[in-house]
């Protein structure tokens, strides 16, 4: 071939500053660009070798070398692929964004083939010139009788190309590195870059720094092999100790046996793994494998709950791992990471086209060949396809976790406080997905047992059953008063529509704070489940939203007929405004809401409730930095209950004009707070300075 000079064959004649500014958003990329072309070349001889056009010699052993060269400046990228000739470095090099692996494949389309190629778009080998003021390549094709080729760029639009001088088939690419760019030619910071995008790519990785001095290792001798360098053969003899038998007479005894070692050039160990754990059938790991592979990739030391693997190969390609970490209780601290991978290429994390959105808080790897992806390979062209693929990771989400519900409940229970917040912010974010987990979402009730939704409604079926069977009688005697009413002309029609018949489902938000409502429950064989994470309220009303015939109340939302004595309110109006007036007016208060209800358990004297709705309303205005601004506004306003049967109710009652009263309101009123929520700072101290108070006057009556 005779020398030439030329132009490369593009449109522009700033295509240089654009790709080292814009193609792609981070200048470490060149290594994944120039190593996954290296990969493509192999991949591309190994596939002509089985199609019968090629013969691979019996000790090829595919792989990439780079070497960098921190004091020339400069770093190399060999491989042992198909190499190429002068006129294909002419057409897949001198003009720009022709693709040779798209080439490749058309060529073969019709010929078996089962790895894939990484290659998609024939911008990639430009990338070096983000980093590199000059490359050259240095190539010999597998063709029979091919003439090396040597070809040269310094940045600009102008090329040399010449014959070469490289006597191995396969493809040499040198950078020159640029002033700005040196780094990349540091040995630690290769290793990390290639760590970072290649650890999985199907071809060995191998980085050494160029004319380092040679190192050794020193190997047990029966495990040279052919391909060892021996240096030298070390012997070690065997070493004995005189030692004095029973009868006094001594003896020479073996303590270490003869060894013999073998000082080799040190084995070059790649730096990738070329079989990642996501490529094998899910029957042929191990738990043991997965948890491994979960440490090495997400360095998280903390054991995964449990993982799901992903392997389809219809109606697209798609393989992958994800896992569910043991997170944290608040739901802001859960970070996850979703890694994106092509072809065992890294793409990027956490793609949101790919990965829905409640899945990045696990961590996990997936690997599809068939995304459409565009020229520099880190983000996706717009395509319903991708959407699919998003689809079908939700689905196999949702099978698992339906599945291990239905038959393996036991450990289901086990992980579900962990994995709870992530379930419920995917039923938040994504309608198929709780269209799927309606039914297997667990609530823990006040006994730690876990009950799904159908559960929990009929539990309180059972309840309402058992209730309605004792009012049965007197429902018969007045159903001639009924009828007689429903053919008036009254509203009871209306009021019987706008009467709420969902089914309510009730729930703590915490345990130690709501006791005392957690024990009138009890008392009375009610139950109640624990939603304390603070995606609950969302969560909740969604969940009603989508379940029409159900309704959850936070147990001091009101006080349930099942606990409180039958009676008429005329016979407690009279208790009622005398209570009323007399708490409005010890508390400075004359907006308190105050009810006077006789409560089955005497020995409750207070307690604060706030209606459902109020407290939604609260919680949204803590969620959007509203929490200063007055509850009541929104229809949040409390109201404390006062227990008729309670003996120090009825002493407030008897003796309100006493001079201890407005002592006594004030302690009712915060002992209901307290049962209720935490008491703000002020309201604290005197609640404290109060209750020393009433300690000093029982000293005195004492």
């Amino acid at each position: 071939m005779s020398n030439k000079h030329g132009n490369l064959s593009i449109n522009s004649d700033n295509i240089f500053p654009i790709i080292k500014k814009w193609l792609y958003s981070d200048h470490d990329i060149f290594y994944r660009e120039l190593i996954s072309n290296g990969c493509d070349a192999i991949t591309k001889l190994k596939k002509l070798d089985l199609m019968g056009e090629y013969e691979l010699p019996q000790d090829f052993e595919p792989k990439i070398q780079i070497l960098v060269n921190p004091e020339e400046k400069t770093l190399k990228f060999i491989d042992n692929g198909l190499g190429m000739t002068a006129e294909e470095v002419e057409e897949y090099i001198n003009q720009i964004a022709f693709s040779g692996a798209t080439d490749f494949l058309e060529k073969y389309k019709d010929k078996a083939s089962e790895e894939q190629i990484i290659g998609h778009f024939g911008l990639g080998f430009y990338s070096a010139f983000m980093v590199a003021d000059e490359v050259h390549i240095d190539s010999l094709s597998y063709q029979k009788d091919a003439v090396p080729v040597h070809w040269e760029c310094d940045g600009g639009t102008e090329f040399d190309m010449t014959d070469g001088s490289k006597a191995t088939v396969g493809t040499e690419i040198t950078l020159y590195l640029n002033e700005d760019c040196l780094e990349f030619a540091n040995e630690y910071r290769a290793r990390e870059v290639i760590e970072k995008y290649c650890s999985f790519m199907p071809t060995p990785i191998f980085l050494n720094k160029e004319n380092a001095e040679t190192e050794y290792e020193t190997i047990p001798a029966e495990e040279v092999t052919e391909k060892d360098t021996v240096v030298e053969t070390i012997i070690e003899e065997a070493k004995f100790e005189e030692k004095e038998k029973e009868d006094g007479t001594k003896e020479q005894v073996e303590v270490s046996p003869r060894t013999e070692k073998a000082k080799i050039i040190k084995r070059p160990v790649a730096l990738n793994d070329t079989h990642p754990l996501w490529t094998k059938h899910p029957n042929d790991c191990t738990d043991e494998e997965y948890k491994t592979f979960y440490r090495k990739v997400f360095q998280d030391y903390k054991e995964p709950l449990f993982w799901i693997h992903l392997n389809m190969d219809y109606p697209f390609n798609l393989k992958g791992i994800l896992y569910f970490p043991k997170i944290n209780t608040e739901y802001d601290s859960i970070e996850g990471i979703i890694k994106l991978y092509n072809n065992q290429v890294f793409i990027a994390d956490n793609i949101k086209e790919v990965i829905p959105e409640f899945l990045m808080l696990l961590k996990g790897v997936i690997d599809c060949p068939d995304l459409p992806l565009n020229v520099s390979r880190s983000a996706l062209q717009n395509d319903g396809f991708v959407q699919k693929i998003s689809d079908y990771i939700t689905k196999k989400v949702a099978d698992k976790l339906s599945g291990m519900c239905k038959t393996d409940k036991e450990a289901y229970e086990k992980y579900w406080d962990d994995i709870s917040p992530f379930i419920k912010f995917g039923c938040l974010k994504d309608e198929k997905f709780c269209d799927k987990m309606n039914d297997y979402i667990l609530f823990k009730n006040l006994d730690d047992k876990y009950l799904t939704l159908p559960e929990c409604l009929k539990t309180e079926e059972e309840k309402s059953g058992n209730a309605a069977e004792n009012t049965d009688a007197s429902e018969s005697a007045d159903a001639s008063q009924q009828e007689e009413a429903s053919n008036s002309e009254d509203t009871s029609e209306e009021a019987a529509e706008e009467k709420d018949t969902r089914k309510p489902v009730y729930y703590v938000t915490d345990v130690q704070q709501q006791g005392q409502y957690i024990n009138m429950f009890k008392e009375q064989g009610m139950d109640a489940v624990i939603l304390d994470h603070n995606i609950d309220t969302s969560f909740i009303t969604q969940l009603e939203r989508r379940n029409e015939k159900i309704k959850f109340v936070r147990i001091d939302a009101d006080l349930t007929e099942s606990l409180k004595e039958e009676v008429s309110e005329e016979e407690l109006k009279e208790a009622k405004d005398a209570l009323t007036e007399t708490f409005r007016k010890a508390l400075g208060n004359e907006n308190l809401k105050v009810s006077v209800e006789k409560l089955k358990n005497a020995d409750i004297s207070s307690v604060i409730t706030l209606s459902e709705e109020g407290r939604r309303m609260q919680d949204m205005m803590k969620m959007y930095g509203m929490a200063g601004m007055d509850p009541s506004m929104f229809g949040g306003d409390q109201t404390l209950i006062l227990n008729a049967n309670n003996i120090l109710v009825k002493y407030i009652l008897e003796h309100k004009d006493s001079q201890h009263v407005p002592v006594f309101c004030e302690q009712l009123y915060d002992l209901a707070m307290l049962s209720n929520h935490p008491l703000p700072t002020d309201a604290m101290s005197k609640f404290v300075a109060r209750s020393n108070k009433i300690m000093m006057l029982l000293a005195d009556i004492q």
